[in-house]
């Protein structure tokens, strides 16, 4: 009897985790119309034959306005930048001084971006992705979403949440890279200056369209 007692309350844990990772995306997908955040990504490479893996940190700040905007500015160590201005994806290198550009509708389907910044519901992510809870871990309840595209680079992305905030991010690629972004000084739902997500190539950049 006790073993079923266990049993049940576990399975009653699991069950309720489930639930609070889902809802809490779905919750942020719905209310959460602006933001903003600095980030800390670390992406580490697989390792090579003989030799260990190697990883790379970057820092900046992130902001976004539904639908289809946002912009994260990479400070250190080097200056990037990517926006999605409704229209355009633009990343900009700035020690290449080399600005690329997609048609925005092209480019952000199954993406991380789509999941924090773009789709307003889970329906809408389900056209996608796969949707299921990861338990919690770290604190954080976690969400696993894998695109249904198989042919794309992006293999499986996990959404970290603390209560309805968006904690992390965790990004495994199809190469066996992985990129764990973690978000801190969250503000939702503040005035995002439309500008942010204007972006004009800077002179004397070179412009490569795709």
């Amino acid at each position: 009897m006790k073993k079923l007692v266990a049993t049940l309350l576990v399975s009653a844990f699991a069950l309720s985790a489930q639930a609070s990772g889902l809802d809490s995306l779905e919750n942020f997908v719905k209310s959460a119309k602006s933001g903003r955040a600095e980030f800390t990504q670390i992406v580490t490479s697989p390792a090579r034959e003989g030799q260990t893996a190697r990883s790379k940190t970057s820092s900046g700040t992130f902001e976004f306005a539904r639908p289809n905007r946002f912009r994260f500015n990479y400070k250190k160590p080097f200056e990037q930048t990517i926006v999605a201005d409704g229209q355009t994806l633009w990343l900009y290198d700035a020690d290449l001084r080399q600005v690329t550009s997609r048609k925005q509708a092209e480019a952000l389907g199954s993406t991380p971006a789509a999941l924090i910044a773009a789709a307003p519901d889970l329906t809408a992510l389900r056209k996608d992705f796969n949707l299921e809870a990861a338990g919690t871990k770290d604190g954080l309840q976690w969400v696993q979403a894998t695109p249904k595209a198989k042919e794309g680079q992006l293999h499986l992305v996990k959404i970290g949440f603390r209560g309805n905030d968006l904690a992390a991010l965790e990004i495994l690629d199809s190469f066996g890279q992985r990129s764990m972004l973690t978000f801190n000084k969250m503000e939702l739902n503040v005035a995002v200056s439309p500008d942010v997500f204007n972006f004009k190539p800077p002179q004397g950049a070179d412009v490569v369209k795709q």
